[in-house]
């Protein structure tokens, strides 16, 4: 891919842990509003790559771009305010803190505040409140969890959990959205629902959708290409027809006879 046609590009990525060399020399791009998925089996360096270009790691080697805006390195609160954000493997909501107040603490960079017109309720901070709010019962609507907008977010069901890590992500109005593992612990019906919901998000709201998934009936069905990594590597980046008859692929990661 051209220089010029990827939104975010990553080249000569590599991270390293004390001996271990996690990720060695990973290169793609991925385009503008593109839905692109990086499978592998597991300790492949897929979330270490994902770690790395949402800012939880500084990389050891290689350059990560956004729009031509080197962003690798930068702390995680930074790369969010440039339009990077991210769900977790592991659902990481604030769980005694109910879902609409999940929503809310998610756009303080959003919030037009200070300590004195806090103090003082000013007219833009008022205002300020009352978009945010506006925005986070958007959100709860557009993911069906009006309903459980007063309850502790931990008291979910796991599904409405991982629909409601999504709008924190939303919320703040990203340019890219970084899925980790969002399938896992679902069941078929709400998988399904998930693959409608990626779709809807990339086409209503014009972002890019970076998923790592080890289920492949999702991952085919939502992706339009796809990076497979094996031991830190990049083995394959290609469609999703190509990649299910690559024999690389087959034998690494999606099982031979």
């Amino acid at each position: 891919m051209a220089a010029d046609a990827a939104f975010i590009e990553v080249q000569g990525l590599s991270m390293r842990f004390g001996g271990l060399l996690a990720v060695d020399g990973i290169e793609f791009g991925v385009r503008e509003r593109e839905i692109f998925a990086i499978i592998g089996p597991n300790g492949a360096g897929k979330t270490t790559v994902f770690n790395c270009i949402s800012g939880f790691y500084k990389p050891t080697t290689g350059r990560i771009r956004l729009q031509g805006r080197d962003i690798g390195g930068l702390g995680s609160h930074t790369v969010a305010r440039h339009g990077v954000v991210r769900t977790f493997q592991n659902v990481r909501l604030f769980k005694t803190m109910t879902a609409l107040e999940n929503l809310l603490v998610a756009q303080h960079r959003h919030l037009k505040t200070s300590l004195p017109a806090g103090l003082l309720k000013t007219r833009a901070y008022r205002d300020s409140e009352k978009k945010a709010l506006e925005r986070a019962l958007h959100w709860l609507d557009y993911m069906e969890l009006r309903e459980f907008a007063n309850r502790p977010a931990g008291t979910l069901a796991y599904g409405h959990q991982r629909r409601l890590e999504i709008a924190r992500c939303m919320v703040t109005e990203p340019r890219v959205l970084m899925l980790d593992e969002p399938a896992a612990g679902l069941n078929p019906q709400e998988k399904k629902d998930l693959q409608g919901l990626i779709q809807q998000l990339r086409a209503q709201h014009e972002l890019a959708v970076l998923l790592i998934e080890h289920d492949m009936s999702l991952v085919m069905g939502v992706s339009e290409r796809i990076l497979v990594m094996e031991h830190g590597r990049r083995i394959a980046l290609d469609e999703p027809e190509a990649i299910r008859n690559d024999q690389r692929v087959i034998k690494a990661y999606l099982g031979e006879e």
